[in-house]
């Protein structure tokens, strides 16, 4: 069941700030960057939906585009204006309402409302609002979690670093996950992600379709590489990094691997 409280507090706590610079965050980062990038060609006007302490508005903004952060998180909000180097527009809003005219953006990303709105319902007001705040032709970028990839990380790491699945609090967690989609937090394990909902691949795909967008492309962010032992040493060494990103190119849009990936991004167009 959806906790709005719950969400707005993990984030208002700082949740986000430095989550994308190191292990498996920094790898996200830097995909989804290289995924945005083969989309968002030109300069465009951009709203950030959802976007935290604006680690992607700045890298945006850095680019020359006109840029709004729009995030739930007073907070996280507040850490963006003190700490961007390059200027854009923050501002509080809901996903499921925002406050901007209709067709103001070429470019609408949601990197995080979509996984964190577990009612079917909240996820299509949050895709109306997209839609109706996109120029024709406008660019949705969406990011969703596979419902598989909890499992997949306790598989990864089960014996030698984690005995997560010989816990029954644990695995009721993971079957509501991959049979529902739906994440809910225990509460012996608090360090996890607040109450979600993880996506199938198709999914995510029909959820946008209905909404009005034409389907581009779904791809893997992390791929399978993720579950790299010693991910950040491999990470930070050259020859290391370019092994690691030429396995997931040659499988980021693999349809039967895409759900080993941690994210994914679902990329559609208002039509």
């Amino acid at each position: 069941m959806q906790n709005d409280r719950e969400i707005y507090e993990f984030y208002n706590n700082g949740a986000e700030i430095d989550r994308l610079e190191h292990g498996l965050g920094a790898v996200e980062f830097y995909r989804s960057k290289e995924i945005i990038s083969d989309y968002i060609t030109k300069k465009s006007v951009i709203y950030d939906i959802g976007g935290g302490i604006g680690r992607y508005s700045e890298w945006l903004a850095e680019q020359g585009h006109d840029v709004t952060l729009i995030e739930l998180a007073p907070a996280a909000v507040e850490y963006a204006k003190k700490n961007m180097k390059t200027p854009y527009k923050a501002e509080v809003g809901d996903a499921r309402n925002i406050d901007k005219p209709d067709d103001s953006a070429d470019v609408v990303l949601l990197m995080g409302p979509l996984y964190h709105l577990q009612e079917r319902s909240d996820r299509k007001k949050a895709l109306d609002e997209a839609h109706r705040v996109l120029k024709k032709g406008g660019l949705l970028i969406a990011a969703g979690i596979s419902k598989f990839s909890t499992a997949t990380w306790a598989l990864s790491t089960y014996g030698r670093d984690n005995d997560f699945l010989d816990d029954d609090v644990y695995m009721d967690m993971l079957r509501r996950e991959m049979i529902y989609g739906e994440h809910d937090r225990p509460e012996k394990y608090p360090f996890f992600i607040a109450n979600a909902f993880f996506h199938h691949v198709d999914g995510m795909e029909n959820e946008l379709h209905i909404a009005g967008f034409y389907i581009m492309d779904t791809r893997a962010v992390e791929g399978t590489v993720w579950i790299t032992p010693m991910l950040d040493e491999r990470w930070n060494d050259t020859l290391g990094r370019e092994r690691l990103l030429e396995l997931i190119h040659l499988t980021e849009d693999e349809r039967t691997m895409i759900g080993m990936s941690p994210h994914f991004l679902t990329i559609g167009r208002k039509v």
